[in-house]
């Protein structure tokens, strides 16, 4: 009997010993937090099992595993279940802010392609895009349409020009002259091919073309001003005047043939020009009293104003000086023209209210 109980004692010590050396290296790898974490788990479970009593022995033994698995994150038994949102939950959360993405493949509102558009809707959409100088996707807009529709001849004329303000003269002049033969009296398709052929330094084809659009439409300021120019090229001075001042009026046109005439290195000739045409402006101005004659000096690049100024300002005529500016660099010009330009503009003071 006394050697059982012996038996019992040595081997419930060792076991309790046992036990306490393994949780003594189990602490060796945790941190502080951990330690303390064990010895709380540890402390409340013996009490817990002095409280109920009975399987002291489990209950330490399960001890640390309790508390490691609280570390590992496993908490009270309900932690995961559902909860209603309270107001105060809801107020945690913000809307998000969205902006609206537009489609970068969409074509601009302005300008609108439709892939069943008709060869002439194409043509009206192409000429928009020529204006607003988006040439690739006017010259992609007007190659649809001639390839649709070949005998489309606006839709050639409109390319032509395209491909001329791109610098592609030989598809221009092709274009153009596809245009010509299906409408050979049409004054803008001559105009448009003998101005190229003109940009080319082809000056007496450019001559044909020109005069055969200035006697369908001899009152088309753009075809007269660019015959003009092709005569002053080939040296007939006088027949280019008289077709800048058809343009433009005696005094516009005796300042264009100034300038043509100090391009082609005669300055004495240019400045009889540029006298005459003061002269004319200064008599015009003695015939109607309150009209103001203001010189505008204008500087030209790819056929818009890039710069207008008034050389000779006058005290007390700020506001005549303004207007003429206002309108000389509305003025258009060839898509190709570039330099120097004067004209004088006739201003009429407001009624008196």
């Amino acid at each position: 009997m006394l050697k059982r109980t012996c038996l019992v004692l040595f081997l419930a010590a060792t076991l309790v010993f046992g036990i306490s050396g393994l949780r003594s290296a189990q602490t060796t790898v945790l941190s502080d937090e951990e330690v303390a974490s064990l010895n709380q788990a540890d402390t409340s479970s013996s009490a817990l099992a002095v409280k109920q009593g009975g399987n002291g022995l489990i209950r330490i033994l399960k001890a640390p595993f309790k508390a490691i698995g609280r570390l590992f994150g496993r908490g009270k038994k309900d932690d995961n279940k559902l909860h209603r949102l309270t107001e105060k939950d809801v107020e945690h959360f913000e809307s998000a802010k969205f902006t609206r993405v537009t489609d970068a493949t969409e074509a601009p509102s302005q300008i609108s392609t439709s892939a069943e558009a008709s060869p002439a809707e194409r043509v009206e959409i192409g000429r928009a895009l020529l204006n607003n100088n988006q040439l690739n996707e006017a010259i992609a807009e007007l190659s649809l349409a001639t390839s649709v529709d070949p005998k489309l001849a606006e839709a050639h004329n409109l390319l032509g020009v395209a491909y001329h303000r791109k610098g592609l003269r030989e598809l221009a002049r092709k274009s153009l002259e596809t245009a010509l033969k299906q409408d050979k009296k049409n004054p803008q398709i001559l105009n448009n091919l003998g101005y190229l052929l003109y940009d080319t330094n082809d000056f007496k084809d450019a001559l044909k073309f020109l005069k055969k659009a200035a006697e369908l439409a001899p009152n088309d300021a753009r075809i007269l001003n660019n015959l003009a120019l092709t005569q002053s090229q080939l040296g007939k001075f006088d027949d280019a005047y008289k077709n800048f001042a058809r343009a433009g009026g005696e005094i516009d046109g005796r300042l264009n043939m100034a300038n043509r005439l100090q391009i082609a290195g005669l300055p004495d000739k240019a400045r009889e020009y540029f006298e005459a045409a003061r002269t004319q402006a200064e008599a015009n101005q003695k015939a109607n009293r309150d009209a103001q004659a203001i010189t505008v000096v204008m500087e030209i690049e790819n056929g818009r104003v890039k710069y207008a100024s008034v050389p000779n300002r006058r005290p007390g005529f700020a506001a005549y000086e303004a207007t003429a500016m206002r309108i000389a660099r509305g003025r258009r010009y060839a898509a190709t023209k570039n330099g120097q330009e004067s004209i004088v503009v006739r201003i009429q003071p407001a009624p008196a209210s």
